[in-house]
């Protein structure tokens, strides 16, 4: 199999996008408890946030105009990879604690491993991107490891 990773991509092992900062708000919890339907009065009173309410809190909204035909944004922090079908190959999060109203929070994400196999139907290539959500001490709240897969 010839090497689909070259130096040029397997360089942008490390990178990392610039860390983001945002205060959440007992209102922000509080419309993702109800959008997804949360039970518990702790999160439906905003008190504290569900457990997957970090995975969009730093996000930009994106317009229509971004949005690629399976309904995804492009992610500026993965380059342009020669396989263009990319599905998702996995998830490890690690919740240090729970996400309080009016903290500020830091998400920092970073690609930490690429590599490539050969599958039953061809090659493949795993993109792993680290998010680290910290608090103000700069303590860790949540740490997510995700995978990409491509073919």
């Amino acid at each position: 199999m010839a090497a689909l990773l070259t130096p040029e991509l397997m360089s942008c092992v490390g990178k990392s996008m610039p860390p983001v900062t945002e205060k959440v708000s007992r209102r922000d919890i509080r419309h993702y408890s109800i959008a997804t339907d949360q039970q518990l009065e702790k999160y439906l009173r905003g008190d504290e946030a569900p457990p997957m309410f970090y995975q969009r809190f730093f996000e930009e909204i994106a317009t229509l105009d971004r949005l690629q035909d399976d309904g995804h944004v492009d992610d500026p922090l993965v380059p342009e990879l020669p396989l263009k079908r990319v599905m998702a190959g996995g998830c490890e999060t690690v919740f240090h604690r729970p996400i309080r109203p009016g903290e500020n929070l830091t998400a920092t994400r970073t690609v930490v491993e690429m590599y490539e196999r050969q599958g039953r139907t061809g090659p493949l290539i795993f993109v792993v991107i680290e998010l680290k959500i910290a608090g103000e001490d700069g303590k860790p709240v949540v740490v997510e490891r995700y995978t990409r897969i491509a073919r």
